[in-house]
């Protein structure tokens, strides 16, 4: 009896401390979700001034053929997959990492895989993949603008000697509540379509700007710009599906661990109430046993059972 409630109590401890560290992730998951949504939103303005440059540059006709969509050179595919360095995440690596192995099947010649995170990496390199340096996730918003700055050296630098014909994204898009989607954005080189879009994007004034200097260096430092952003706003936006992943998994932990605490707590009382039902049953049927009166020794012949006869 007692070990049973000594164990039941071990277990309540230890259940307890858990339940206190998944209210904590619960809670930091659900700040950091907030400054990666709010650093999207921020990022919009200035998303939509660097596009209204682009529609400008491109009006003028001066696109590089380095950086046009006429690249005649089939050569492997870069990637760029987002992921996450830490676990407690639920499904979150596995569905970006299995879109981004269907994409990449879809694409002519072996890619090359540059993850961001230590699980995604795993999962892509035991799939078969190329995978080349590895960065890590980003733990504030102030350390996603280094990030992207690796990642524009390391692809830029092969883009330009040719190692890479492509370059794309795959990240996961938070939509609503902890719900999130592996969306694919190819960044390189520029999509022809949507050069002819953002030329016909009306401009909100009725007099147009000059390009002044060199129009094709003006719309190189545009098209950084814009790599800069779309790379920013991928990581933001994953960072951002990676704890509504987090914090739908800590609150599935946290169910279940109320209804652990419940059920321990629930046997440990009805162990407890029956060690004390025990104890007072013992102590009734001692104190009856000191009440009850002794019992008389019955009255027997004096001198033997037989009568002496005369």
């Amino acid at each position: 009896m007692s070990d049973t409630a000594s164990s039941l109590r071990r277990k309540i401890g230890s259940a307890g401390d858990l339940h206190a560290v998944v209210r904590t992730m619960k809670a930091m998951a659900a700040s950091n979700i907030g400054q990666y949504e709010q650093s999207v939103r921020a990022l919009a303005d200035y998303t939509r001034s660097v596009e209204l440059g682009l529609s400008i540059c491109f009006r003028k006709n001066a696109l590089p053929p380095a950086e046009g969509n006429g690249r005649s050179d089939a050569g492997p595919v870069g990637a760029v997959v987002f992921g996450s360095d830490q676990g407690l995440v639920g499904r979150f690596n596995d569905v970006v990492a299995d879109y981004a192995l269907q994409a990449l099947a879809d694409l002519p010649g072996k890619p090359r895989v540059w993850p961001v995170g230590e699980r995604v990496q795993a999962r892509l390199a035991d799939a078969g993949l190329a995978v080349a340096d590895s960065f890590t996730v980003p733990n504030s918003v102030k350390a996603i603008t280094p990030l992207v700055g690796q990642i524009l050296l390391e692809s830029e630098a092969r883009y330009s000697r040719g190692e890479i014909s492509e370059l794309h994204l795959f990240y996961n898009r938070p939509t609503s509540g902890a719900v999130y989607e592996p969306v694919q954005q190819r960044l390189l080189p520029l999509d022809e379509t949507w050069q002819r879009e953002l030329a016909e994007l009306p401009w909100p004034t009725r007099n147009l700007p000059e390009v002044l200097g060199g129009e094709t260096a003006t719309l190189r430092a545009f098209i950084r710009e814009y790599l800069f952003v779309s790379l920013f706003r991928a990581c933001a936006e994953s960072l951002a599906s990676e704890n509504a992943s987090r914090l739908a998994a800590m609150q599935r932990a946290d169910k279940n661990i109320n209804e652990l605490l419940e059920n321990l707590n629930s046997t440990f009382h009805r162990l407890r109430q029956s060690g004390i039902d025990e104890e007072l049953f013992d102590v009734i049927s001692g104190f009856e046993a000191l009440a009850r009166p002794p019992a008389k020794p019955e009255a027997g012949p004096l001198f033997g059972s037989d009568r002496v006869s005369r």
